[in-house]
């Protein structure tokens, strides 16, 4: 069977408009997610509070017990309960992980196909964020969990474009039509979507802006963190073209601003490469 010609633009608004007729409903984020999110963000939150929303789901707390006995947060003394962990690692830390934690629920698919695509889309950015959680430890101003969500959901539009390319096509595309539908259509999804779950600016335009490679901007901030973060990580697994291989770095100021050198991939670092390996563990447990 011939693969299927799609145009991007014509594909971007057949998604459109099925989001809008309910033909395809957008993710939303996990209730927990949620739930945690509106607590802190509450005149009256505190750590009781916190710690009874998230011990209602079961598997998101033993997550975050690992999270919180793990050598990356310091667990010097073991932490049996959430409490606990909420009062020593502080509410908008542990909201953080919540929803980081939580995302992986986002990508649970109907199909075997959508599963390995989900699989696919899951797996990189958890490697994205895993590398821009420790480059943010070194960027004054940035948070390092946030940095993570910031890489977690860089690629979130994809989500959409996959489901409607199975819905339509049952993926019978052509690859490189799919690439090309992921790198023009699912950035902006990806901003819409993360706008639609009240998501912050600064962590809501990091599907576009992450691959403006020639952005300017006088300070560091997440898209910065989690561009670098994607280059490192194509150029780790071989998937480089004209614009993304090592060679280009040196063009994109991104990496001046997070500190970055541009002769060697903190991948190759043994301090770094330890705790990105760390955090690519807790986030795909």
């Amino acid at each position: 069977m011939s693969a299927v010609v799609l145009d991007p633009s014509t594909f971007a608004e057949q998604i459109l408009g099925d989001i809008a007729t309910n033909r395809i409903q957008l993710p939303t984020l996990p209730e927990v997610a949620l739930r945690v999110r509106e607590a802190v963000e509450s005149e009256d939150s505190n750590a009781a509070t916190i710690a009874e929303i998230v011990t209602q789901d079961p598997a998101l707390t033993a997550r975050l017990l690992q999270v919180a006995n793990s050598a990356l947060y310091g667990g010097a003394r073991r932490i049996d309960n959430i409490q606990t962990v909420v009062t020593r690692m502080g509410l908008k830390l542990v909201k953080n992980l919540v929803i980081s934690l939580a995302m992986k629920q986002i990508f649970q698919a109907t199909s075997d196909a959508l599963d390995h695509a989900f699989r696919r889309i899951w797996n990189d950015s958890v490697e994205v964020a895993a590398i821009a959680r420790v480059l943010a430890t070194s960027v004054h101003g940035l948070d390092p969990e946030q940095a993570m969500l910031a890489g977690l959901i860089h690629n979130i539009g994809a989500l959409p474009v996959f489901t409607r390319l199975e819905l339509e096509l049952g993926f019978e595309a052509d690859q490189a039509l799919v690439e090309r539908l992921l790198n023009e259509v699912a950035p902006a999804l990806g901003r819409d979507m993360l706008r639609e779950w009240q998501f912050a600016d600064c962590l809501a335009e990091v599907p576009v802006a992450c691959l403006d490679l020639k952005r300017e901007r006088e300070k560091a901030d997440y898209a910065d963190l989690v561009l670098v973060a994607r280059l490192e990580h194509l150029a780790s697994s071989g998937k480089v073209d004209a614009d993304t291989c090592p060679m280009e770095w040196p063009n994109y100021s991104a990496f001046a601003r997070v500190g970055v050198d541009t002769e060697i991939t903190v991948l190759e670092l043994e301090g770094p490469a330890e705790q990105i390996a760390e955090v690519r563990s807790l986030l795909s447990g």
